[in-house]
């Protein structure tokens, strides 16, 4: 067993048993959409790998929340939602208003190049971010 996972499953193991609905949380993400077009044309596989890259750090640095752990106990039950960002500065601003919210998350920059790429956020309910999530659509 993971470190910290038996708390976590303890917790909604007791929800579940009060007849509770255990809490959904969802990990999001928002990854920026102008990188795949031009003039940076990156391909979806590069795009893709941002966004696994912001996910995976996100996870690692807030393993010992019990979010976290309860997210991780059911591997075939994750939820992620990815994002859009228009653009870099858009992706900062959110960065910067998470920070101040106290929300954590990761925003991943990809080396040397030092670019701002894709946020991703620890798991949450759904409810406790979507307020600064709301303006940003699904990626295409």
């Amino acid at each position: 067993m993971h470190r910290g996972v038996g708390t976590a499953f303890r917790v909604a193991g007791k929800m579940a048993a009060c007849g509770a609905e255990p809490q959904v949380l969802v990990q999001y993400l928002v990854l920026r959409k102008d990188l795949s077009q031009a003039p940076f044309s990156w391909p979806a596989g590069a795009l893709v790998a941002q966004a696994c890259h912001a996910a995976t750090a996100a996870l690692h640095l807030h393993r010992d929340h019990p979010h976290t752990a309860a997210y991780l106990q059911e591997l075939g039950r994750m939820r992620k939602v990815v994002l859009e960002a228009p653009d870099e500065t858009t992706l900062k601003e959110l960065a910067e208003i998470l920070q101040q919210k106290n929300i954590d998350h990761m925003l991943w920059l990809e080396q040397p190049e030092n670019i701002a790429t894709c946020i991703a956020l620890r798991p949450y309910p759904k409810e406790e971010v979507s307020q600064y999530l709301k303006k940003f659509r699904l990626f295409r």
